[in-house]
């Protein structure tokens, strides 16, 4: 029996949404298992901490403006990542919106600019990443979902809406191109304490609600998240495709 390689030595992965918390975390934990990184947001300066910060710890970085609401700059940004490493091997379609909105008080504008980052965005990176990897015969797609896409959460409407999306894609995209190479997953983390969730998670009455519905006892970490990640993108993930990988502490088991 061969040995589970999690390592990404020579591989090369984008990550979107990376200038913070848990896309931050992530294109570290990618780096650190040995991939060269192209870090992806709306701003280059919110990305240079990143690169150099990857870069001391010996690992290759590459800056990318991204905005995934625009298709061209998409294209775009996937063909210079290729362009410089020579490949594209990953993709973790991290960015994303989320709001809370009652679902009488949703306005068009909360509906589209949600659905145009959570779902339309994170389909076209796949297709620009995916005819890519299609080309080169291998992949890895990522997506980044939610406990929200598989069972529903009061006040999420649109958000559950985006997510939901966001798994039924994940499989139909992995049906069309897993026979050509490239296998397309998804990862469904519960609550993960971050810079920008602490305000919220640091509420002790906000966080005991949360709790309660964690059978694991605790909020989750990005480095549990980075796990999965990484998991899904190496050697050892190589016979999953068209999944949804709850990291969720249980709370959808209930």
């Amino acid at each position: 029996m061969d040995q589970p390689d999690f390592r990404l030595d020579g591989e090369v992965a984008v990550v979107t949404g990376a200038s913070k918390g848990i896309g931050r975390d992530l294109a570290k934990a990618l780096a650190g298992a040995g991939a060269q990184v192209a870090v992806a947001a709306r701003s280059i300066a919110d990305l240079e901490s990143l690169v150099e910060e990857i870069a001391t710890q010996g690992g290759s970085a590459l800056a990318v403006e991204l905005d995934v609401r625009d298709v061209a700059q998409v294209r775009d940004a996937m063909g210079r990542v290729r362009g410089h490493f020579g490949s594209l091997d990953i993709l973790v379609n991290n960015a994303g919106l989320g709001a809370n909105h009652p679902a009488e008080e949703v306005s068009e504008a909360d509906w589209d600019e949600m659905m145009a980052v959570n779902l339309r965005g994170l389909f076209f990176c796949c297709q620009a990443a995916g005819r890519i990897m299609l080309d080169q015969g291998k992949g890895r797609i990522v997506n980044m979902s939610s406990q929200a896409g598989v069972v529903g959460i009061r006040d999420h409407a649109v958000y559950s809406a985006s997510k939901g999306g966001v798994n039924l894609l994940t499989k139909v995209l992995a049906l069309e191109w897993s026979d050509r190479g490239v296998t397309v997953n998804a990862i469904a983390p519960t609550f993960i304490y971050t810079p920008g969730t602490a305000e919220r998670l640091d509420q002790p009455e906000y966080l005991e609600n949360v709790l309660d519905r964690l059978p694991i006892g605790r909020v989750g970490t990005t480095t549990d998240v980075a796990a999965a990640v990484i998991y899904l993108a190496s050697p050892a993930g190589a016979m999953v495709s068209g999944h949804v990988l709850l990291v969720d502490g249980g709370w959808t088991a209930q």
